[in-house]
């Protein structure tokens, strides 16, 4: 094993022990646990003889809290006091009132619209990751109604429909009997104060609800589908780590602190490039696919640096100064470009392998020719010209064998689909490299901050380049192997038939996780 190969496995080896260090000792963390960019949403519906009453809760995990904060914070000390965000509920739970619909029908009459009045309005911080934040605002409603007789209640919420989140309802009765109600009568997640762990990977997404109602009591509910999920066991443990540096970053920040947060940082940084679903080390096959060099794997790793930080920073920035857009929007459209970045390349990859495929088979038939011309005037011509002959074969033969190995289309990448690739790998920005940059700001720590979220791009970095180099390794062996005159003839020509195929197939592979990419980035909300 090479010096630098060994280097660089000792420094894996070193961060592998102080991972392990940190997260059997890591303490319990406060992160939100649907996510640091969700807006969470319940409303909980009683339906009276003459009225129906809504519990409506919002509930704002650490990024959308921090968007808010120059909003809520009109003294600009830095805090959300009890008046301010007294004040602030008082102004938002008209705008919850007015995104809530309901409507009655009683059995063979004209729907109702219901008008639904604040009635009560509060809201309150909950310490979260970093020690930022997160917002809870409750918002109480009243709508008078006539349920004295069996009708059809609909409802639905729009507030933030936008936003990615928990979505819940409950319709429960008080002298009012539900029928075959598709939603429960008590909250799942406790009014969004403890989400429950297996339903965690595939949140709760009602937002709408249509029930039967009559006089009475007894209320009867349909069947519920409960989502197992939570992750498998690596993403489980990125996700601790993850709130772990989070937990170190909101701390008090002393020379140790620092060093280990940085560590964490890289090791992290290298755990998210391999996690299922981000597509990153197909870029390691990139290099693969053709005689990727070990400058191309760099060249490569230090893009995806660059374009990671950079793009942290830009949303990082964006969020702590309190713009209004999506942050998780935004993350799901830069992971739509970056998927149909990866496409692209892999489409000019495939058209690139099949070139040389066919510029190889030209030149095997043009040898070919060569040698036969050069049979023909063995057989033609008399032993006085065999001067003439060994002129002639000596030209051929090194014609043939010059222009057959004299090309260089299939050597190397061009430089802008390395760039290309490495601005694929590194343009969506890790969601919790960004809340530990907003964290940083907002406690004043803005160079460390900077310096956590280079050295996460760096782990990413490191990941894709050393599985880079790897594959490159291999790729040389493969080609050595071909020509070895170790091999028997047989062997060979199956060494020699992998590595035709090779760029063919990577091409393929890079072009379908681009579209793959593409699609998941479509059809979720992130």
């Amino acid at each position: 094993m090479r010096a630098p190969l060994r280097s660089l496995v000792r420094a894996a080896g070193v961060l592998v022990v102080v991972a392990g260090g940190v997260l059997l000792g890591a303490p319990s963390a406060q992160a939100h646990p649907l996510g640091n960019f969700t807006v969470n949403h319940y409303d909980g519906l009683t339906l009276r003889a003459d009225r129906v009453d809504v519990r409506s809760v919002v509930d704002r995990a650490e990024i959308p809290t921090a968007q808010l904060l120059l909003q809520i914070d009109t003294d600009g000390n830095g805090a959300m006091s009890a008046d301010e965000l007294a004040t602030f509920a008082v102004a938002e739970c008209p705008r919850v009132a007015a995104a809530l619909r309901a409507s009655v029908t009683p059995d063979g009459g004209a729907a109702q619209t219901l008008g639904l009045a604040v009635t009560s309005s509060g809201a309150a911080t909950v310490p979260g990751a970093a020690n930022l934040p997160t917002l809870r605002v409750t918002c109480v409603l009243s709508a008078p109604a006539d349920l004295s007789a069996p009708a059809q209640l609909d409802f639905s919420d729009t507030y933030e429909s936008d936003r990615v989140g928990w979505k819940e309802i409950t319709v429960a009765g008080d002298g009012v009997r539900t029928i075959d109600s598709p939603v429960p009568d008590a909250s799942t997640s406790n009014e969004l104060r403890t989400y429950p762990g297996d339903l965690l990977a595939s949140p709760l997404q009602v937002d709408a609800v249509q029930v039967s109602v009559a006089p009475g009591s007894g209320s009867t509910f349909g069947s519920a589908t409960t989502v197992a999920g939570g992750g498998d066991p690596f993403s489980r443990t990125v996700a601790r780590a993850d709130r772990y540096l989070e937990d170190l970053v909101g701390g008090t920040l002393t020379p140790l602190v620092g060093i280990l947060a940085v560590l964490l940082s890289l090791l992290l940084g290298a755990g998210h490039a391999v996690l299922p679903g981000h597509g990153k080390t197909v870029m390691a096959a990139y290099l693969a696919g053709k005689r990727g060099s070990r400058r191309d794997a760099l060249t490569v790793g230090a893009t995806v640096t660059l374009t990671h930080t950079v793009g942290v920073i830009v949303i990082g920035v964006a969020l702590a100064a309190g713009a209004s857009f999506a942050g998780e929007q935004a993350l799901r459209w830069l992971g739509i470009l970056s998927g149909v970045l990866v496409a692209v390349i892999g489409v000019g990859l495939l058209r690139s392998a099949l070139k040389s495929r066919r510029q190889r088979a030209e030149a095997v038939l043009e040898e070919l020719a060569l040698v036969g011309a050069v049979g023909t005037l063995h057989e033609n011509t008399s032993p006085a010209t065999t001067a003439t002959q060994g002129h002639g074969h000596g030209h051929g033969h090194g014609h043939g064998h010059g222009h057959g190995h004299g090309r260089t289309d299939e050597d190397g990448y061009s430089r802008r689909g390395l760039i290309g690739m490495g601005v694929a790998g590194g343009l969506v920005p890790s969601p919790s490299a960004t809340l530990v940059l907003v964290a940083s700001l907002g406690l004043g720590r803005t160079v460390f901050g900077l310096v956590l979220v280079l050295a996460y791009g760096v782990g990413m970095a490191a990941t894709l380049t050393a599985v880079g180099l790897l594959l490159v390794r291999v790729r040389h062996r493969l080609d050595a192997a071909a020509t070895s005159d170790r091999l028997t003839a047989r062997l060979g020509r199956r060494v020699q038939s992998l590595s035709t195929v090779l760029p063919i197939g990577t091409a393929v592979l890079v072009m379908l996780v681009g579209l793959g990419l593409a699609v998941r980035g479509l059809s979720n909300p992130y």
